[in-house]
Parts: C-alpha cells; sequence; structure tokens
C-alpha cells in the first residue's frame, strides 16, 4: 500500500527528474515501477557527481576535493550533512544551465530519500556511486588540461578497459543486483554471472560513446583511445587533432568498434535471458544495445569522424523507430535479434 507520504516522496523525485532531464523521465517510463525510484535517485546522483567533475570555474583539486566528499556519504550509513551542504553551496550557483543548477540545490533532499530506501537498496546505490566517483576521478586526475594543447591520452587497453568498467560496466552491476533483488522472474538467475555479462553491457555502450565523440573529447584536451593502440599504427594522440589522419586511424577504429560489439553482443545475451512476459525490462534493455549498433554503423561510415564540428548522432528518427518495432513486436526476441544481427553485419 502507498501512503500519502510515500507519494509525496514519489511526486518529488518525479518532479525534480522532470527539470533535470526530460529525455530520462521519459525514457524511465519503461522501467518497471516498483524498481523506477531506485534507478532515478541513482540517475540523479550520478548526474551531480558529473557536475561537480565539469565544473571548470573551479581548479581540479577542489573538484577532486568535493568528488571525495560526495562520495564519502555513500560510504556508510551516516550522511554528514555539513559537506552535502558545502558542495550545494561552493558548486551550484556556478552552474550555467538551470537542470544542473536546480539538481545542485535539491541534492540534500535527494540524499533524504535514499535514506528511506530498504538497507538492501541503499546498499546498491552505495556501491554504484563509489565506483562511478572513481571514473571521475580518473578523468580528472588523468585528464590536467581543459583543451587539445594540454592532450593526454590513456596509456593501455587496461586503462580504457578498467576506466569503461568504473563509468559504465558497474552500471550493468547495480541494474542486474537491483533487478534480480526485485523482480521475481530474475530470481533463478545467478546475480554473480549476470552481473559480470552487465559488465560488458556497460562497458559495451561507453566504448560507442568514447569512439562517437572522439573528435569532442580531443578538443577538450582528453584521449581515449590509448597511446600503444595508436602506435601500433603509427601515429600519436595529437596526430588525431588532423582530419587526413582518418585513413591511418581507420585500423585502431576497426579494433574498437569490434570491442564495442562484442560486449554488445554479451549486453543482446543478458536481454534475452529476461523472461518475455518481462517486457519493460527487455525493452529497456534493447534501446540502448540497438542504438549503439546504429551509432557504431554511423562511425565506421562516418568521413568526418575526426571533425569536431560534426556531431556523430543518430536521428530521432532512428530511435523512434527502434522503440516502435520492439514495442509494437512486444519486445520480441525473434524480430529484435534479426534486427540486431543486421546491424552487426553493417558495422563490420
Amino acid at each position: 500500500m502507498i501512503t500519502s507520504t510515500d507519494l509525496s516522496k514519489q511526486e518529488l523525485l518525479r518532479d525534480l527528474l522532470k527539470q533535470v532531464s526530460r529525455l530520462f523521465y521519459t525514457t524511465l517510463a519503461v522501467v518497471p515501477a516498483d524498481v523506477r525510484d531506485q534507478v532515478s535517485l541513482a540517475y540523479l546522483f550520478a548526474r551531480a557527481a558529473d557536475t561537480i567533475a565539469d565544473t571548470d570555474l573551479i581548479d581540479r583539486h577542489r573538484r577532486l576535493d568535493f568528488l571525495s566528499q560526495l562520495k564519502s556519504q555513500f560510504a556508510g550509513d551516516q550522511i554528514i550533512w555539513g559537506q552535502v551542504q558545502d558542495i550545494q553551496r561552493a558548486i551550484g550557483p556556478l552552474q550555467q544551465h538551470s537542470a544542473e543548477r536546480v539538481l545542485l540545490e535539491r541534492l540534500d533532499q535527494c540524499f533524504r530519500l535514499f535514506l528511506d530506501f530498504s538497507p538492501e537498496d541503499r546498499r546498491r546505490v552505495q556501491r554504484l556511486m563509489t565506483t562511478l566517483t572513481q571514473g571521475m576521478e580518473m578523468d580528472l586526475s588523468t585528464f590536467p588540461g581543459q583543451t587539445a594543447d594540454d592532450l593526454t591520452a590513456l596509456k593501455t587497453v587496461d586503462d580504457l578497459d578498467r576506466y569503461t568498467y568504473y563509468v559504465a560496466g558497474c552500471v550493468g552491476e547495480f541494474w542486474t543486483d537491483l533487478m534480480c533483488g526485485h523482480r521475481k522472474a530474475l530470481a533463478s538467475w545467478n546475480v554473480r554471472e549476470m552481473s559480470a555479462v552487465g559488465v560488458r553491457f556497460g562497458k559495451g555502450l561507453q566504448l560507442t560513446n568514447i569512439v562517437k565523440d572522439v573528435a569532442h573529447d580531443l578538443q577538450k584536451g582528453r584521449c581515449y583511445i590509448p597511446e600503444l593502440m595508436l602506435a601500433e599504427a603509427g601515429l600519436t594522440p595529437r596526430d588525431l587533432l588532423d582530419q587526413q589522419n582518418l585513413t591511418k586511424f581507420r585500423p585502431v577504429l576497426s579494433k574498437l568498434v569490434r570491442m564495442a560489439t562484442e560486449h554488445l553482443d554479451q549486453g543482446w545475451l543478458y536481454t534475452m535471458a529476461i523472461p518475455r512476459y518481462e517486457t519493460r525490462l527487455r525493452l529497456s534493455c534493447m534501446w540502448p544495445i540497438l542504438s549503439g549498433g546504429e551509432s557504431l554503423k554511423l562511425v565506421m561510415n562516418s568521413p568526418d569522424l575526426l571533425n569536431p564540428a560534426v556531431k556523430v548522432k543518430i536521428p530521432r528518427s532512428t530511435v523512434y523507430r527502434i522503440m516502435a518495432m520492439t514495442t509494437g513486436t512486444a519486445a520480441c526476441g525473434y524480430s529484435g535479434t534479426a534486427y540486431w544481427g543486421h546491424l552487426r553485419k553493417q558495422i563490420a
């Protein structure tokens, strides 16, 4: 039974989500109701951490300190309200976008909602946020500059793998643990084994973002393409600033896209392991995989991948087509797998 107090908390959460991200609020409708609040609040905490990390009007040392303070709120069962207020006062007023400003202003309310979760759900969010903030700390520590003049790259494929786990793979763990804890249809799942598959799902989505946004990240002084991979092709990170080097970069790009596709293959197996009657769960996994595949197809065919003036992004019409096809077939595995298989052939 939902009490009036519970309802007011849900309304508060929905109102905040609408202000922070209407797109996320809309897509969240497909998530089953009994896990919607947990997913919503986890998203808001992650968005708050990302806002702290990206507020370049504050020097990196202070941003790292504020991230550490935020992370410490998830280390135990006590919230240090003074630290939360320090973050709000220091970061909130500097936000040019109203969504980020509103989120920071209401960060304390998010923590009060968090304390109302069950101990199991608090543990899940704590683990997620502790790991996600490590990825943001890695970003700030690895890439000291903010422009192409200070371009820095990850060193090895292992560094890239660790980074994609911190910022996305851990979301697969969180999602699996949360769904297994609340959805009876997944009671037979081995949480540890399926979490490992969920990690690969998340890594695939993050690798897709990395190859799609490579030119824009370079302009921010960040090269997520490992130096050793580039060296094998006779390239340096700075060579990627020259659009004429796209042909030379393509063998490296193909390796990264193949890595992303293989991870997403595991994500598709994960999706197909969800019982057919859990339509909402299936759709919430199908949509990002198929959208990711469409993005990888664009990446492989784009003549302007290294041009920062061009945004490699699938059109809304493609997103709507994916949603219509999968929803119209009630997340049918046969239809979805045929679509994914067709995409894979176009990516290769």
